[in-house]
């Protein structure tokens, strides 16, 4: 195990340095900072000296070479936009935008898992042709014109749920959340929702998929053959099969929730992470964008971490081939 750990330690880090490598690269091609930051009587001589004080003169490996190393130390540096420090900035935001991915993460699960299962049990039952047509539905349209639909449905014709911000917040300690308030989480219902819909049919039909292929096993005709219950047959033989896989998804899940956000956050004006992104871009504001990417980055070398270890852990066959 600890072989496998290092292993994939050495790998993080050069994935790492690889989306910031990236990172940096592309930024330079969105345009100039300093149009966005200086206005029209702005003098080029003063723009100059401003360039020349954000080290924007230097060459781009120097320039890498800073990023990086300020990076390390725990530095992210200043937005050009706002001259806050980035680490302050994204630290405000990241509450918003991880409560934000569990509610959703878990509206794909307890939604997910056992509409797979009742699908996988019942393949041609009524119901089972209704999940499937609403959930295929339910993919295909894009995330944002769900998210304009539910606004429009519970927010504009009914009344019922707030169409846009965050809500109240409670403080605790560093972190602001609206898990403690009833206005945090009515307005945290419609974009959780729009967030966990592609999740929730990835999800139930990687279960309904896993649980089918299961019940067509060997041991499982042999219980039923013994005459063990259905109910023990279907969760404890079955379904504890299932979810290897499943805990697979679950991880990589997380971490796409937390990156994909962007489209949700613009469309309910969700304080975030992804907002932030995309003002960023707005702004031209390049340590922010960048930042961004290397902490979405950061979020998914950890969770697929977790994911392998976890992985490793309920298999002993992965750990034997790892060693080997």
């Amino acid at each position: 195990m600890a072989y496998f750990i290092a292993k994939r330690l050495v790998q993080s880090v050069f994935v790492m340095l690889a989306v910031a490598f990236l990172a940096f690269s592309l930024f330079r091609f969105v345009g100039d900072p300093i149009t966005q930051m200086t206005g029209v009587e702005t003098s080029v001589a003063d723009q100059e000296r401003l360039r020349e004080e954000l080290g924007l003169n230097d060459s781009f490996a120097l320039q890498f070479a800073r990023f990086t190393g300020d990076m390390l130390k725990g530095d992210f540096g200043f937005s050009y936009r706002t001259r806050q420090p980035v680490a302050e900035m994204i630290a405000t935001r990241i509450p918003a935008t991880l409560e934000l991915g569990v509610v959703a993460l878990l509206i794909s699960l307890f939604v997910g898992i056992p509409a797979g299962v009742y699908t996988a049990l019942r393949p041609r039952g009524f119901a089972t042709q209704a999940i499937l047509m609403a959930t295929l539905v339910g993919v295909s349209i894009p995330t944002f014109v769900i998210g304009i639909m539910l606004i429009f449905f519970f927010g504009v014709q009914l009344g019922w749920l707030p169409t846009f911000g965050r809500g109240g917040t409670v403080k605790l300690g560093g972190w602001e959340t609206s898990f403690l308030t009833v206005d945090g989480w009515r307005a945290l219902i419609l974009p959780a929702f729009t967030l966990g819909v592609y999740q929730l049919t990835l999800t139930m039909r990687l279960v309904r998929a896993e649980m089918m292929e299961v019940m067509r096993s060997d041991y499982i005709r042999f219980a039923t053959a013994r005459g063990v219950p259905m109910r023990r047959l279907y969760f404890r033989h079955a379904l504890a099969n299932t979810m290897v896989p499943v805990i697979t998804i679950i991880g990589l899940q997380f971490g796409g929730v937390i990156a994909f956000s962007i489209v949700t956050e613009s469309v309910f004006q969700w304080p975030g992470m992804g907002l932030l992104f995309l003002e960023s871009i707005r702004f031209v504001d390049i340590p922010v964008m960048g930042v961004y990417l290397v902490v979405i980055a950061f979020f998914f070398v950890v969770v697929n971490l977790i994911v392998d270890l976890l992985y490793v852990a309920i298999d002993p066959r992965l750990r034997i081939r790892d060693v080997s």
